[in-house]
């Protein structure tokens, strides 16, 4: 269905077809469709959703969209929608509302909601405890197979997975895990604690959602349980959850390798006003740190005068070296992302870039130096002044390239933020004074 299909319906008042039509699509691109409707329209097509549908729903809306319709809907509806969503879901909305609706939503929502929602609501943005949720299978050792089949169809409904069962002990303290597949092909009659993984791995409450990450695609989970510092589970994460959280984090690592304060909106929703913040603050810093560029070319003008040549190639010696230099950085931030590398390795990567530089440097150099000489018939001197230049520009980008990102993730900043513009217009000062330097004493300018 498309969304001139949903409007012409709407015109015609053919809400039961439209309905009707609503109920045999799937949860995420009903929200797709809603998220593109005009805004008067956007409630009433989410009215018209069947019950134990409009919560799945809801979940899969953008979150200014969900702050739009939940605002719009009456009190009873609005509960009803915070009831059935998965309590993540449900605290992840809450943390974006404005305190007056969410201390409406809280006090009409049931007991064991608003717990699950408070419980979720006091951990830090971005821990394992803030993308959590409370909705999972959990299993006595002491109980039979059978019983514990009998559990999970009582209670899966209202579960955000059911394939993976948690064993915990009488203080709720996590002793092993037991797969649903293992659980039907055991015999009814036995105990938990016979066929249960004890082996398991967890993550704590305070842990970086992004490490959080790293666990589940290291291991290969489809969630991975959450326990506090008594070893007690009080949570799981699931892999549609870590999807997004890998979203989010390589959203803002690209917004601050582009030197753009990250945004935590899609850039559909910002307006010219939110795209000057974000980015004015970065440009004002690196145009400020231009300066010193321009100071070093003011320093050299009798040397650019007596050969104006000398000018045409600062651009190429520029670009060079703030592409290797970008190269670099931009391998070293991931590496370091990925925790493949630590601070402990510098002296490993240091070397490894050095060479990489010298033998990249000496390439281009050398096809530098047979087009200054066949195309530009370039004197010698001066030919050698551009491709040495070429050559230690290379090799000192590359360390450069390496060093800041591994100087930034010790001293405990974000990797990220210094990366191409930052990057660029350091190694852009650095080829200028070599480049003069050779220039100097290679032609005996001065």
């Amino acid at each position: 269905m498309r969304v001139e299909e949903i409007q012409v319906l709407i015109e015609r008042k053919k809400y039961h077809e439209l309905r009707d039509a609503l109920s045999e699509m799937n949860e995420a691109d009903i929200a797709s469709l809603l998220e593109k409707l005009p805004k008067e329209l956007q409630v009433r097509v989410f009215r018209l959703l069947p019950k134990d549908m409009a919560a799945d729903v809801f979940a899969y809306l953008p979150t200014d969209v969900e702050q739009e319709i939940i605002t719009s809907l009456t009190d009873a509806e609005a509960t009803n929608i915070i009831n059935n969503m998965m309590s993540d879901d449900a605290a992840d909305l809450m943390e974006e509302m404005p305190a007056s609706v969410v201390k409406k939503l809280l006090s009409n929502a049931r007991p064991d909601t608003r717990r699950d929602i408070n419980h979720l609501l006091k951990f830090e943005e971005d821990s394992a405890g803030s993308v959590m949720t409370v909705e999972f299978i959990d299993l006595k050792e002491d109980i039979t197979v059978a019983d514990a089949i009998e559990r999970i169809r009582r209670t899966g409904i209202d579960k955000e997975t059911i394939n993976t069962c948690y064993v915990l002990d009488s203080r709720r303290r996590l002793i092993g895990i037991v797969a649903l597949r293992t659980l039907i092909l055991s015999r009814p009659d036995q105990y938990i604690k016979d066929v249960m993984e004890e082996n398991v791995i967890s993550v704590d409450t305070l842990m970086d959602q992004e490490d959080v990450a790293r666990v589940i695609s290291k291991y290969d989970f489809s969630s991975v349980p959450v326990v506090d510092s008594e070893k007690r589970l009080v949570g799981i994460i699931t892999v549609d959850d870590v999807v997004d959280i890998i979203q989010e984090e390589a959203t803002e690592d690209i917004q601050k390798m582009a030197a753009i304060v990250p945004a935590d909106v899609p850039y559909t929703k910002l307006n010219v006003l939110d795209l000057w913040k974000k980015r004015v603050g970065w440009l004002m810093l690196l145009m400020v740190s231009a300066t010193f560029t321009g100071r070093i070319i003011s320093s050299y003008e009798d040397a650019l005068g007596a050969f104006i040549v000398l000018t045409a190639y600062i651009p190429q010696l520029m670009d060079t070296g703030g592409n290797a230099g970008s190269q670099s950085s931009t391998m070293i931030i991931r590496a370091l992302s990925l925790k493949e590398i630590e601070f402990r390795d510098w002296f490993k990567v240091v070397m490894k870039e050095i060479f990489t530089g010298v033998i990249c440097g000496f390439t281009l150099a050398a096809a530098n130096f047979i087009r200054l000489m066949v195309f530009d018939h370039m004197s010698v001197t001066v030919a050698l002044v551009v491709c040495l230049t070429m050559f230690l520009v290379t090799i000192v980008a590359n360390v450069v390239g390496c060093a800041l990102p591994m100087l930034a993730k010790r001293l405990g900043f974000d990797p990220a933020v210094m990366a191409s513009p930052m990057l660029t217009t350091i190694i852009d000062a650095v080829a200028l004074m070599i480049y003069f330097q050779f220039a100097v004493r290679m032609l005996h300018i001065l």
